[in-house]
């Protein structure tokens, strides 16, 4: 029997312009429950006290694209991630790169997106360890479009297929003494329902925690 795991979930609901927290936090629940517990915020002050002694991972859910982040609050969060503690961005999540900091840690900024549409997302490296039980897999989503950061050396792990070609779709590295991951799935609930994305999403929690996936 494994001790929870505690994570961290930050998004919003009322203020979101795009994407409200709540829907996505059912599906996580639902999906982390078995081996994390959830603790959810929609306050960023919590980034400025975030302490790797109190959680394992911060995941990022933010919708925060016209929202300009304190210095406490981007110091806070480098400092939990380079000291040890991990970072889950999913899909808006990489709306935190309104600070330059913050987007070269996450390691890319997102650009633009053609239509919502049907997706083909693709194992994109053999062997990987986030890749532990994830088939190929279809669903409904933003193919969001991303300018990578040359100074960040990332592992692009899922790729998704757009007019005959491959995009990245997630990626992951180290940062300091913890590990980013960002996931780009995740614009409405139904994107969360794939189970090969939900374990995908399962491994990814864990590596984010440190914890052998």
């Amino acid at each position: 029997m494994h001790d929870k795991i505690n994570v961290l979930l930050i998004g919003e609901n009322e203020g979101a312009a795009w994407h409200p927290l709540e829907p996505a936090r059912q599906e996580l629940d639902d999906i982390l429950s078995s081996r994390f517990h959830i603790t959810v915020t929609e306050n960023y002050e919590e980034l400025a006290r975030l302490d790797a002694a109190k959680y394992a991972a911060l995941i990022s859910y933010t919708d925060c694209w016209k929202r300009d982040l304190t210095p406490d609050q981007i110091s806070g969060l480098l400092r939990f991630v380079s000291g040890g503690g991990g970072l889950l961005a999913i899909h808006n999540g990489i709306s935190l790169q309104r600070s330059y900091e913050l987007a070269q840690m996450i390691g890319a900024k997102f650009t633009g997106h053609p239509p919502y549409q049907p997706l083909r997302y693709v194992r994109a490296l053999s062997g990987h360890p986030l890749l532990a039980g994830v088939a190929d897999f279809d669903v409904n989503e933003e193919p969001y479009m991303f300018e990578f950061d040359p100074f960040t050396p990332k592992n692009v792990f899922l790729e998704f297929e757009y007019e005959g070609a491959r995009y990245p779709a997630a990626w992951e590295h180290a940062y300091g003494l913890g590990k980013v991951v960002y996931l780009q799935p995740g614009h409405r609930q139904d994107s969360f329902r794939p189970e090969a994305y939900r374990q995908l999403i399962r491994n990814s929690a864990l590596w984010t925690a440190g914890v052998e996936v």
